[in-house]
C-alpha cells in the first residue's frame, strides 16, 4: 500500500517554495478537517484517497489509500494522531496518521457514507449514510453502538455537540434532527429549509446549530426549542459546506457557486465573500485559533484564507481571484480588492452579482445601477461615490457609514491601504479606460 508521498516532500524542499494551497488530489475534494493543534489538515477526495498535510505551508505528508470509492468526509480524533474517513464504498476507516496505516474498517452501512464526525472525547464516530441511517460507532472496539433510523430520507450531515452528549443530522427531507448519544433517542426535529440539508454544525456553546441547504440559505437554530433564529442569503445556488469557528463569532458557508462566505454569527452580517475556487466549494474548516479557513473544492484544490483580511494564502488562489476580465495583478491594491470581487464585477460587460457592478462607480450616485435590487439605505441616490466617500466607507465600515445596507461588515483602518485600494479601483472601473 502506497501511503507516503516522499516525492512530493522532496520536491517541496528542493524548490524551496512551500505553497499554501493544498494541491495533489486527482478529483473533487469533498471533505477537509484541521487537527486539534492547527498544524495539520486532512482532505478527502473523489480520487479514492485521503491526503495528510502540513498547515499552512501546504506540504503533502501522506496519501492514505484504502477506500474502494470516492471519499466524502474526514475527521481527526482528539489526539491528532488518528483520523476517520467515510466513502462511497459504505465503509468508515480508522487511520493511524504517524504511519498512514489502516487501524480498522467499520462496516455496516448499505449505502454510501456522506459524512463522518468524531465525539469531543474521541470515544465515538458518527456516520451519515445514504441507506437512511446514522450509525454511532465505538472507536475502541469498532462495534456499532446505535443505529438511528432517518425515516425515508438519506442522511447528508452529522455533528457532535461540544460536550459529546448530542448529535445533529441533516438529510434529503430538509429536516434537521437532534439525537441523544447515550441511547439514540430523538430529541428534536427542525423544519424550515425548503430542500435537502447538506451540512450542519454546532456553535461552541452547544446552544445553537448552523445549517446549509440546497434552498440557497444558511440558517441558525435554537436547540432548546427547535426554532429558527436567523436566515441568511448570499450564495447563488445550493449551500454545500458549513463551519463554525471555535471562538463562536464566525460561521462560514461554501456554495455550488464556488464562493466561500464568512458571516458574523451574532449579527448575521457578511464579513467576507471569498472568490478563489473555480468550481463548487464542498467543505470548510477553521483552524482552532480562527485565523485561517480551509475550503475544499470540486476544482481539486483546498484553499487557505486569511480570515481577518479575507485574502487567499495560495498563489493559485491569487490568480483565480483576479480572473473575470481583469488581468492578474499582485499589487497591494489588487490584493485588497480580492475580497470584493466575489460580489462586484468591474468591467463594462460585467453583470450585477451579489452587489452592483462597480464599472464607472466614481461620480455615480448610489442606487443608480439598472436592475440591481438596492436596500433602502442606498436606493435614494443621495450618496455620490467619490474618492472621499469610498475612503470614508472603508474607514468607518458600512455598518456605520451606510447603516442598513447589504454591504459586508468590513473596515480598513490603514489610510495607506485605502489609498492603494482606491487607486486600483479607479483604474479598473474607469469608463472607456479614462480616469
Amino acid at each position: 500500500m502506497k501511503t507516503w508521498i516522499i516525492g512530493a516532500m522532496l520536491l517541496s524542499f528542493m524548490t524551496g517554495a512551500a505553497r499554501a494551497d493544498l494541491i495533489g488530489h486527482g478529483g473533487f475534494v469533498k471533505g477537509v478537517a484541521v487537527s486539534p493543534d492547527g498544524t495539520r489538515a486532512l482532505s478527502a477526495s473523489f480520487d479514492y484517497s485521503v491526503m495528510y498535510w502540513s498547515v499552512p505551508d501546504g506540504v503533502a505528508l501522506a496519501r492514505l489509500e484504502g477506500h474502494a470509492g470516492g471519499v466524502n468526509s474526514v475527521a481527526f480524533l482528539p489526539d491528532g494522531k488518528r483520523a476517520v474517513s467515510g466513502a462511497d464504498d459504505g465503509t468508515v476507516i480508522l487511520w493511524s496518521l504517524p504511519d498512514g496505516q489502516v487501524v480498522r474498517r467499520l462496516r455496516g452501512h448499505t449505502g454510501k457514507i456522506a459524512a463522518v464526525a468524531v465525539s469531543p472525547g474521541g470515544e465515538y464516530v458518527a456516520s451519515a449514510g445514504w441507506d437512511r441511517t446514522i450509525r454511532i460507532w465505538d472507536v475502541a472496539t469498532g462495534e456499532t453502538r446505535h443505529i438511528l433510523e432517518n425515516g425515508q430520507s438519506n442522511v447528508n450531515a452529522v455533528a457532535f455537540s461540544p460536550d459529546g452528549t448530542r448529535l445533529l443530522s441533516g438529510g434529503h427531507d430538509s429536516t434537521i434532527r437532534l439525537w441523544r448519544v447515550s441511547d439514540g433517542a430523538r430529541l428534536l426535529a427542525m423544519s424550515g429549509h425548503d430542500f435537502a440539508v447538506n451540512s450542519i454544525a454546532f456553535t461552541p456553546d452547544g446552544a445553537r446549530a448552523v445549517s446549509g441547504s440546497v434552498d440557497e440559505t444558511v440558517r441558525v437554530w435554537d436547540l432548546e426549542n427547535g426554532t429558527e433564529l436567523a436566515l441568511w442569503y448570499g450564495h447563488e445556488g445550493p449551500v454545500i459546506g458549513i463551519a463554525v469557528a471555535a471562538n463562536g463569532k464566525l460561521a462560514a458557508s461554501g456554495g455550488i457557486d464556488g464562493t466561500v462566505r464568512i458571516w458574523h454569527l451574532p449579527t448575521g452580517k457578511l464579513v467576507h465573500a471569498l472568490e478563489g475556487h473555480t468550481a463548487p466549494a464542498w467543505s470548510l474548516a477553521f483552524t482552532p485559533d480562527a485565523r485561517l479557513l480551509l475550503s475544499a473544492g470540486a476544482d481539486a484544490v483546498v484553499r487557505l484564507w486569511d480570515v481577518e483580511y479575507g485574502t487567499p494564502l495560495g498563489g493559485e488562489a491569487v490568480a483565480a481571484a483576479n480572473s473575470g476580465g481583469v488581468a492578474a495583478e499582485d499589487s497591494r491594491g489588487a490584493r485588497l480588492f480580492r475580497k470584493c470581487r466575489a460580489c462586484h464585477a468591474t468591467t463594462a460587460d460585467g453583470a450585477n452579482k451579489a452587489g452592483p457592478t462597480l464599472y464607472g462607480i466614481f461620480g455615480r450616485p448610489s442606487g443608480s445601477v439598472d436592475g440591481y435590487p438596492y436596500s433602502d439605505a442606498l436606493a435614494d441616490g443621495r450618496l455620490v461615490w467619490t474618492e472621499e466617500t469610498i475612503d470614508t466607507l472603508f474607514a468607518k465600515g458600512p455598518d456605520v457609514f451606510t447603516p442598513g445596507s447589504k454591504m459586508p461588515l468590513q473596515r480598513m483602518p490603514d489610510p495607506d491601504d485605502r489609498a492603494e485600494l482606491i487607486a486600483y479601483l479607479k483604474r479598473i472601473t474607469a469608463v472607456n479606460g479614462a480616469d
